[in-house]
């Protein structure tokens, strides 16, 4: 099958995912599909216990959904061993979370060419690449700050950055300005926007912020597992 048209492309069909509580099968997504293209923001938006951080995860591969299919590129997921699971998630999928668990004894520089020097990569090549980043979201004079001593709007830009440093295809955003300010929040999708269109990212953001999801290329609402049509 020729997959070149789906280069840039996460797609989710039919997922199902449950867990088991006391005994009891409880039902969190209910044959969610959706598509996501590079370039474009894709917001889930709906209320908390829908199922969007659920979701946000069997995309990144942190879990095995029960039924369906998730595919990257024209390449399905569902069957893959753990470990081509943790291969393409390191090489393809970046992570941006409501708390952006850098390591605060360490500065800006050291927590973002942190997952390039896990990966091997070259001392001097990863301090490049991270202070390519750090320029780019305004931080130049931050760069050799304890993260500790950071406000909350340059932790989260950082975290992005850290997120973005692999070069990743896909981004995926759980509630990344759910702590931050109205002001630091349209900073922070800003830079998300500008990285889905200058570097052919797709993002999928899972977000609370009626505002920012209204600034996406793509809206999609959740309720009781399912995406409302």
């Amino acid at each position: 099958m020729d997959t070149s048209s789906q280069d840039g492309v996460l797609k989710v069909e039919n997922l199902y995912y449950s867990f088991s509580e006391n005994d009891l099968d409880v039902q969190v997504l209910s044959g969610v599909s959706l598509l996501a293209k590079k370039g474009e923001i894709t917001s889930i938006v709906g209320p908390s216990g829908c199922g969007k951080s659920t979701l946000l995860y069997l995309m990144g591969l942190l879990d095995h959904a029960d039924s369906g299919k998730i595919s990257m590129d024209g390449q399905e997921m569902q069957d893959l061993n753990d470990r081509k699971r943790t291969v393409i998630r390191n090489q393809k999928i970046g992570f941006v979370f409501q708390f952006h668990f850098l390591i605060k004894e360490l500065n800006a520089l050291e927590n973002i060419r942190l997952p390039l020097l896990k990966s091997g990569t070259d001392r001097k090549l990863a301090d490049d690449k991270a202070l390519e980043l750090i320029s780019e979201l305004g931080l130049e004079d931050k760069w050799n700050r304890p993260a500790y001593k950071l406000s909350g709007g340059e932790q989260q830009r950082v975290a992005i950055a850290r997120s973005l440093v692999n070069s990743p295809s896909y981004l995926l955003a759980d509630e990344p300005t759910g702590n931050l300010d109205s002001k630091n929040s349209e900073m922070v999708f800003d830079l998300l926007l500008k990285f889905a269109r200058e570097k052919g990212i797709a993002v999928v953001l899972v977000t609370h912020n009626d505002k920012l999801s209204n600034l996406s290329d793509q809206t999609l609402r959740m309720m009781d597992g399912q995406i409302l049509i």
